[in-house]
């Protein structure tokens, strides 16, 4: 066999019967962002949402209690915002001024305690989700494929060994529905030098051996099965420009940059906004703030503030387990991004949602607070949420809900209305035996 001199056409490519064939190395993962023309549409929303991994204290953030004894209230007062009637803690400032983009939900409640059974019932919104339940991300990707040259699903910033890996997965949808992981500890988009280099092609593949290659498997594929359309996302994903432009933080202006935060939450949640621009449909961010200066890495849990007694220092200090230093960076990356979202003309189609697994016990012990399901509230922003309301109230000490409870069902019924997926669509193993979601929208949240 002579192998052609021309380089490789894209319908030569195509009728490779394997992308691993090709040493491109692309994972399945990809396959995530297979173009449906039947389904896809260009007006489908977005999302980006943001996870506080290991729990916020919602008292000393969203939910402030300052009537309450000093040893539940915390030192931190609550400050005005720009809505009349709705308060945040001082800690929030930038975030206070935006009150009027944003919905506080303060009735969020279920009854899984644990890291890794609380985070799958926060990213599947089911309060007993099964094993291979698929997160909100593989769903949508699912229902709502990307239509631009990118993936569906992107998760930026790796979670920690208490949770299992299965928001690497795409559950009972399979592998084709996982997400992207972009960043891992401190490898990071904030670190100098970072670089993401999947959609770099393996660079010893000649068009000879791919020519050799083509021909082998033509042999045995002449016709390229139901592979054919993940060949082709594939092949475009490592040729094109688009995936590899979105995921350049070096193309962002350097003041803009430093208005996210040069740290690992403001720098992945600007690389969450180029992604979102660019077609991806949900963006999952682990809310880790980075290190204080001079501090050893431990894990990625900046949220799991439970005090002295684990050696993490006070939650109300400025170390890496402290509200000192992690809300002032929650407060920069998202005031940031909702200010950016805006400005671009890209709020109205992308729902930021910030929330943890849980909250965190009304009552301080050790310097640290515990875990705390039963009660916790969440934000909500863009994509028809109305802003500039509370929904839902907590009791006076914030340890239970005292108004309009909010279910993992209906919270998640809520972020699928919003992304423009009816709650009742059919989307069991088999296809149709059961709805996305067993819960109801929140209508009180849209105008």
């Amino acid at each position: 066999m002579t192998p052609p001199s021309n380089p490789f056409t894209r319908r030569q490519l195509l009728q490779i019967g394997g992308i691993g064939a090709l040493g491109l190395g692309l994972p399945e993962l990809l396959r995530a962002g297979t173009r449906d023309s039947a389904t896809s549409r260009p007006d489908k929303k977005s999302c980006i949402f943001i996870v506080q991994y290991g729990g916020a204290s919602h008292i000393d953030s969203f939910d402030p209690k300052p009537d309450a004894p000093q040893d539940i209230c915390g030192p931190y007062k609550p400050i005005a915002t720009s809505v009349p009637g709705i308060r945040v803690g001082e800690l929030l400032p930038r975030l206070a001024k935006l009150a009027a983009r944003f919905c506080l939900v303060r009735s969020m409640s279920h009854g899984n305690g644990g890291h890794d059974g609380g985070m799958h019932v926060c990213m599947t919104g089911h309060s007993a989700p099964k094993e291979s339940t698929p997160y909100y991300g593989s769903v949508l990707a699912k229902l709502h494929p990307a239509t631009a040259n990118v993936p569906s699903y992107v998760w930026v910033q790796n979670l920690a060994g208490d949770v299992q890996p299965r928001y690497l997965t795409g559950g009972f949808l399979g592998s084709a529905y996982s997400p992207l992981r972009i960043g891992t500890d401190l490898d990071t988009p904030a670190s100098p030098g970072f670089r993401f280099t999947a959609f770099e092609p393996v660079m010893d593949v000649t068009n000879e051996r791919l020519a050799r290659r083509e021909q082998l498997l033509a042999s045995v594929d002449p016709d390229g099965g139901s592979m054919r359309r993940f060949q082709e996302k594939a092949i475009d994903l490592v040729t094109g420009p688009e995936a590899r432009r979105a995921f350049d933080l070096d193309r962002e202006a350097p003041t803009l940059r430093d208005r996210y935060g040069r740290w690992p939450l403001g720098q992945n949640l600007l690389l969450a906004r180029r992604l979102i621009e660019a077609g991806v449909r949900l963006v999952s961010v682990t809310a880790w703030t980075g290190l204080p200066p001079g501090e050893k890495f431990r894990n990625v849990q900046t949220w799991d503030m439970h005090g002295e007694g684990a050696s993490l220092g006070s939650i109300f200090g400025t170390g890496h387990f402290g509200l000192g230093w992690a809300l002032p960076r929650l407060d920069e990356a998202v005031s940031a991004l909702l200010e950016d979202l805006e400005i671009r003309g890209l709020l109205e189609t992308t729902l930021v949602v910030v929330v943890g697994e849980f909250g965190r016990s009304p009552k301080v012990s050790g310097a640290g607070r515990d875990h705390w399901p039963s009660c916790y509230s969440a934000l909500l922003a863009g994509a028809g949420i109305r802003g500039g309301m509370v929904y839902g109230a907590s009791d006076r000490t914030g340890a239970y809900v005292a108004d309009k409870p909010v279910s993992p069902e209906n919270f998640g019924a809520t972020l699928f209305h919003a992304l423009g997926v009816p709650p009742h669509t059919r989307l069991a193993k088999d296809g149709f035996t059961e709805p996305v979601s067993a819960g109801q929208p929140i209508e009180a949240l849209f105008p």
